[in-house]
């Protein structure tokens, strides 16, 4: 059994999706990050780093417990234990971690701080706002020249969609899209599959 420490943001719900995807039983623990949840100590002996999602495998290597966080690192986690959505051959295994990197080195980041500036922030800040924007169009530029020529990130569906999906689907949700159709293309790809679908909803929204 695996207990799953989250919030629906789009890091979390990719842990939640990845579970779906790869069929373990799990259990949910909503870490209220709203409510400063994440910083206490409860779930900081889960996670040091005060962050959503973490994980804890009452079967993990050799039969021992482990607890992993950092949403990459649990997705590339669920994959080699499963033997699901991560190629075994070395080309294919490191195009899907590419694309996994690049998300979490670029999308994550840019994406959240344009969600930040654009939606949250209690002033607007123009510089700020310029900014990221200018970086999130350029990174959605290089998906969609991507993905032009291939249905998935790393040619068949893989943790580097799963990683992606709620990132981008979020940046959509804010319109101004149509210069990227490819994109818009693997997101209704990617949205149709049942078990991303289900991962969607959990946890629940407050």
């Amino acid at each position: 059994m695996i207990d799953l420490y989250s919030f629906p943001t789009p890091n979390g719900l990719k842990v939640s999706i990845m579970l779906e995807e790869v069929g373990l039983p799990y259990r949910v623990h909503t870490v209220h990050i709203g409510k400063g949840e994440q910083h206490t100590p409860e779930f900081l002996a889960v996670n040091p780093n005060g962050k959503i999602p973490a994980i804890v495998d009452s079967e993990g290597p050799g039969g021992r417990p482990i607890t992993v966080f950092e949403s990459g690192a649990i997705l590339i986690y669920l994959a080699e234990k499963t033997g699901k959505l991560l190629p075994v051959e070395p080309e294919g295994r490191y195009e899907a971690l590419q694309w996994l990197m690049f998300q979490m080195g670029g999308i994550g980041p840019m994406f959240g701080q344009f969600n930040h500036f654009v939606t949250y922030a209690p002033e607007k800040v123009p510089y700020a706002i310029d900014r990221y924007t200018k970086e999130v169009n350029r990174l959605l530029a290089v998906l969609n020249g991507h993905l032009e020529s291939r249905a998935y990130l790393a040619g068949e569906y893989s943790i580097a969609d799963v990683a992606s999906y709620a990132w981008v689907k979020s940046r959509q949700g804010l319109g101004g899209f149509e210069e990227y159709p490819h994109v818009a293309a693997w997101l209704e790809r990617v949205g149709a599959r049942p078990a991303v679908q289900r991962g969607l909803l959990i946890p629940p929204r407050p």
